[in-house]
Formats: C-alpha cells, structure tokens, sequence
C-alpha cells in the first residue's frame, strides 16, 4: 500500500535549456511531500545529460528507481512513464493529476500543447489539464522568441495556463548559480501554493 502523499503533480521535461530548474523543482516537491508523475522526453535526456551530466535509465522503472535514490524520495514518491504509455493515470481526464508543470518547456512541446497534437504523453497530459481546466505551468527556456512563440504562448495564456519565463530576477542579490536557479523554482512553486524558504518575498528583506 503506497503512502498518502499530500498532494499529486505530474512533472514534465522536455529538451529545452534549462535542466538545474527541474532538478531542483524536482527535489523540492519531494520535500514538500508531493508525489510526482514524472515525464522525461527523448530531447530531455540529452540535455540532462550535457548540463548535469546525470544519465536517466531507459526504462519507466529504471528511471524511477534511480530518481528516488537521487531525490532522496520515499518509495512511490516519484513514478515514471514512457512517451507511448496511454493507459497511465496522466493521460486520462478522470484519473491525472489536476497539475501540471512543464519545466524546461521547449518551443516544440509549447506548439503542440497550442495546436492540441497529443502524439506523445507529456502532450497528452497537457492536454487533459487543460481540458480539465486544471492548473497548467508551463516554463519556457529561450531567446529570442518569436512571432510564433509568442502567438502560442498568448492562446494558451487565454485558456488560462500560466507561462512563466525561465528569467530570474536579481533583487535579492544572487551570489551563485544555485540562487539564480532558486528564485524560478520558488515562482514556480508560488504558484502551486506550496511553501517554500528559497527566497525571501519581495519587501520582507529589510523589516
């Protein structure tokens, strides 16, 4: 019998820039005792593995066994799934988690998500959420952007998913990578009404 988790989000990476955001999103949603469906692309393991150097087994399972070691998760905590896997609780709309964040979010995957392709599960997932009108984050890694990123990031923002650039801010005097990481990820889990102490809101610093 799987553990109660407090609260269940499916994870996406794809294979934009962008790879310390998710671990790092990744390891705080095991802290905050989520359990996470976890959705990696082809594109996405390539670039894991050129920024982080991390290689993420072939298989679901695999994949998962591995993950929780590396995230310190409990048993359970972390479930992953092939792109083909249609009968997973993800790509139905009775069944999925109703979030989901897409971190990195390529502009390849934020297309298909706009025209509604579903041909593989991270679009499918996407989908239900939306349909579902559940909570949809979806973060985007590049520059610069064009006509056509910014056309498909504007309908899906009509639809009510929440675009949120990779673009940290500098107020609170970052001192190394990790904090510049920090900040997108506490935005992130800003959103998702999750606690978080990696920054400080802005103007509680100096009271």
């Amino acid at each position: 019998m799987l553990k109660s988790f407090t609260r269940e989000i499916t994870l996406a990476l794809t294979g934009a820039s962008g790879m310390p955001y998710a671990l790092t999103l990744l390891k705080t949603l095991v802290s905050a005792d989520c359990r996470i469906h976890l959705l990696i692309s082809s594109a996405a393991r390539v670039v894991l593995k050129t920024e982080n150097n991390l290689t993420i087994p072939a298989g679901p399972q695999a994949a998962a066994d591995f993950l929780i070691e590396h995230c310190s998760a409990k048993v359970g905590q972390i479930v992953c799934y092939g792109k083909d896997e249609w009968f997973s609780p993800v790509a139905s709309g009775s069944a999925a988690p109703k979030t989901m964040v897409v971190c990195p979010c390529s502009m390849g995957t934020l297309s298909a998500i706009t025209s509604g392709a579903s041909d593989n599960l991270i679009e499918r997932a996407a989908d239900v959420v939306i349909k579902e009108k559940g909570q949809l984050i979806l973060v985007p890694r590049e520059m610069p952007l064009s006509v056509i990123h910014l056309e498909n990031m504007t309908r899906l923002a009509k639809l009510g998913v929440t675009i949120m650039p990779a673009s940290p801010g500098y107020y609170h005097q970052p001192q190394s990578i990790e904090d510049l990481v920090n900040f997108v990820v506490a935005r992130i889990l800003d959103h998702l009404s999750i606690a978080q102490d990696l920054i400080e809101p802005w103007g509680y610093k100096h009271h």
